[in-house]
């Protein structure tokens, strides 16, 4: 009889965390396709922008974007359990902090990409790519504030479950993305500084869409921003938070570029760094998936605990686990049996579509690993445990990744084959501690 009630239960919750899972999912495709897309377009202009702008691309997602996204992590818990909790003004509250916050953060940043040329140069970067680099860096530093305010945004809606208005911002977004950056770089010959400009007007046209929702829709209307002194006295609470929530994000996507800089230090170094940046773009594009997944169990978990019910947030994870299942096999078979072929969609060269042909089976276990430790990692997040999640990513690729990967790639001679099995053992290890973490959570 419990087996049976069990079963219901399972099945409310796995139809529930669908509805959910799949808006989730498709708007974070959706976001980032419009890198992708500025990325493509550059590519038809030449070498040196398409170089520059991949190797800004790459570091200001590293030092902005990432940073602000996982800060704003802090809301998950926050924001999530005051709704679970029908404490409904605290939501407000706490956007607004988290919009001033990530705004505070954004002045060093800023100052960090206004002298991106010399950091480049320093190690040991072409001059004319750094200084490409600079500035398409600097044009997208009005897009950084717009992320500021979008990203704490985002949260407020996601943890109400507010999902679908999300999917038809970004898609509205996309679809407003696409013929401005065309008309900037080409029609008006800006070049890949249109591409920025682009990125940046997108930005802010989303937190203008999002805002108008959140002010006139009437979903909105118990928790409606408003903005107090309040507002001011929880800043320190969201920083408590946010530090480690942002550490848990940025500590795996650090230790992907850092194996990435080491592949350039390789014999036949273009051969390598074309191979790995290639293997890194796969499972980036794949990790929208797992990364909207782990949405969804931080909003569960998170409005479950609030209101109390920790056996309903122990049984919302496991739908969410057994989606991230479904999709690792999916998406593993499939590059798999596409194995010989899969390289081609990124180059011509015969040894690179080979020497990624190889590597499809390391890619598959990436993959796998990552659908499960994208979910599992949004528990913490949740459950407002994120200095575990920090401590599990801190010892999962530093102690183990990077150091497994130096020794494969330069010590064994395994070369990009050895450094991307580092990053392997340090996904297996941080997947297999964030599930003993979850299952032993009470």
């Amino acid at each position: 009889m419990e087996m049976g009630g069990n079963m219901g239960v399972f099945r409310k919750e796995m139809k529930k965390t669908s509805l959910l899972a799949a808006p989730m999912v498709v708007t974070t495709l959706l976001q980032y396709l419009m890198q992708v897309v500025s990325l493509m377009m550059v590519g038809h202009l030449g070498r040196l922008p398409l170089s520059a702008v991949a190797i800004a691309t790459a570091l200001t997602n590293v030092s902005g974007f990432s940073l602000l996204s996982g800060m704003a992590g802090g809301l998950e818990t926050l924001c999530g359990q005051a709704y679970g909790a029908q404490q409904y003004h605290k939501l407000g509250n706490y956007t607004y902090s988290a919009i001033i916050s990530l705004a505070l953060v954004c002045v060093p940043i800023s100052v960090l990409w206004i002298f991106m040329d010399k950091l480049l140069i320093l190690i040991g970067q072409d001059p004319l790519i750094s200084l490409e680099a600079r500035k398409y860096s600097v044009w997208l530093i009005p897009g950084l504030f717009g992320c500021a305010v979008l990203k704490p945004t985002v949260r407020y809606l996601q943890t109400q479950s507010l999902i679908l208005p999300l999917l038809i911002s970004s898609f509205i977004v996309l679809c407003f993305h696409v013929p401005v950056c065309w008309i900037l770089i080409f029609k008006l010959e800006l070049g890949d500084i249109g591409a920025a400009v682009a990125f940046c007007l997108s930005n802010w046209y989303n937190v203008i869409l999002l805002g108008l929702y959140v002010k006139y829709s009437s979903a909105c209307e118990a928790t409606r921003m408003k903005f107090s002194k309040e507002t001011f006295l929880v800043i320190v609470e969201f920083f408590r938070f946010a530090v480690p929530a942002a550490v848990m994000v940025c500590l795996k996507w650090w230790s992907c570029e850092l194996i990435t800089l080491l592949s350039g230090l390789l014999p036949n170094p273009k051969l390598e760094s074309s191979v790995l940046a290639i293997c890194l773009t796969i499972t980036t594009l794949h990790f929208t998936i797992p990364y909207g997944l782990g949405a969804v169990a931080s909003t569960r978990v998170s409005n479950e605990l609030g209101a109390g019910n920790s056996q309903a947030a122990q049984i919302a994870v496991w739908p969410v686990i057994l989606l991230a299942v479904i999709d690792a096999v999916t998406v593993s078979t499939v590059l798999f049996s596409c194995r010989y072929v899969l390289g081609e969609a990124y180059s011509n060269d015969k040894q690179v579509v080979g020497y990624v042909a190889v590597m499809t089976p390391l890619i598959c276990i990436s993959i796998m690993m990552d659908s499960l430790q994208g979910v599992l990692s949004g528990v913490p997040r949740g459950s407002g445990r994120q200095k575990i999640g920090a401590y599990v990513n801190l010892g999962a690729f530093y102690l183990v990744g990077v150091p497994v990967a130096v020794i494969l790639g330069f010590v064994l001679r395994l070369k990009g084959k050895g450094l991307w099995i580092g990053i392997v053992a340090g996904s297996v290890v941080q997947a297999t501690l964030l599930f003993l973490i979850t299952g032993f959570t009470n």
